[in-house]
């Protein structure tokens, strides 16, 4: 009997700085409703889909910086999503900044979450590749500043039995490592679910700027054939505070084909009926890790790279 799941991918447009949680979490919530009214069983949402991408700026004032991130998962402004799910039957990945007190310290995660059609959490990520820098670039006129707001995260790259399949997720950068798909492929994950907020200028060096989204589409697409996987990938985009982001929410198949794309840079349902089978026949042929790979081999590479030369 086939494994089907409905699954929408929910671009967001642009988030204003001055828009409330309240709002956001309204949009959201209508996203939900039109995925659902399109048959799908589960949602994937934006990362940091809950406020504007704040890492744009130098936040000093500690307490405004806080006020970007959520203390509790849900928590009063973020409920109402959680009821909605509940209500309509349909499960969610959410991404957002989770600030919590751990190894008595405050730290802070760029984060994401699946929750199943009952509105329960069923796991937890936290970004492990943070892009970007710790201090202020000169030069630029919006910085990158995961690497000053979040610390890596610190769960790896765990899977999930949900949606009568085996569930992933990642963020963002992290789409461009081979490691974050390969972690989970050979976990045998049959879905990934990631949410990305990507800026055009993101490097500093155009002729790599320029080719953006391609290698948007190129990381996802690798990642998803050469683990047999499908992989839902959602951008929050438009024009944020000035700031020029990608789009291209994309669902891709196992087999590497994109079979779902969004055209606007807008708040935006696209949907596509995933069969998680579809995988395994990649896992049993082409990617039968069993068979085919060769980690033996991957160790003695490792273990001679002080014998190959440095480059001039």
């Amino acid at each position: 009997m086939a494994r089907i799941v409905h699954t929408a991918s929910a671009q967001m447009g642009p988030i204003a700085k001055s828009e409330t949680r309240r709002d956001t979490v309204k949009r959201l919530v209508a996203l939900m409703r039109e995925a659902k009214g399109r048959g799908a069983e589960l949602v994937v949402f934006t990362e940091l889909a809950l406020v504007t991408f704040f890492p744009r700026w130098l936040i000093e004032d500690e307490a405004e910086l806080d006020s970007y991130y959520e203390r509790q998962m849900p928590g009063p402004d973020t409920q109402p999503l959680f009821d909605e799910a509940r209500k309509l039957g349909i499960g969610f990945y959410l991404g957002y900044a989770e600030l919590v007190v751990e190894d008595g310290r405050k730290r802070r995660f760029n984060t994401s979450i699946l929750v199943d059609r009952s509105g329960g959490i069923v796991g937890k990520y936290r970004k492990v590749h943070l892009p970007g820098h710790a201090a202020p670039q000169p030069g630029r006129r919006h910085q990158h500043l995961e690497k000053r707001y979040f610390e890596p995260g610190n769960l790896g790259f765990p899977v999930w039995r949900a949606f009568d399949g085996v569930m992933g997720m990642c963020i963002c950068n992290d789409r461009r490592w081979p490691e974050t798909y390969r972690v989970m492929g050979l976990q045998g994950v049959e879905m990934v679910m990631l949410g990305y907020n990507t800026p055009y200028d993101h490097t500093g060096h155009p002729d790599i700027d320029g080719l953006t989204q391609f290698h948007n589409h190129l990381s996802m697409q690798a990642g998803a054939y050469q683990n047999a996987t499908w992989v839902i990938g959602t951008a929050k985009c438009g024009i944020e505070e000035g700031s020029n982001m990608v789009g291209q929410s994309v669902i891709v198949a196992p087999s590497g084909e994109i079979v779902a794309m969004a055209v606007s840079l807008e708040d935006e349902i696209i949907t596509a009926r995933c069969d998680l089978d579809l995988g395994r026949r990649y896992r049993e042929t082409i990617f039968d890790f069993a068979r085919h790979r060769e980690p033996e081999a991957y160790r003695l590479i490792v273990e001679r790279k002080g014998a190959v030369p440095p480059a001039a």
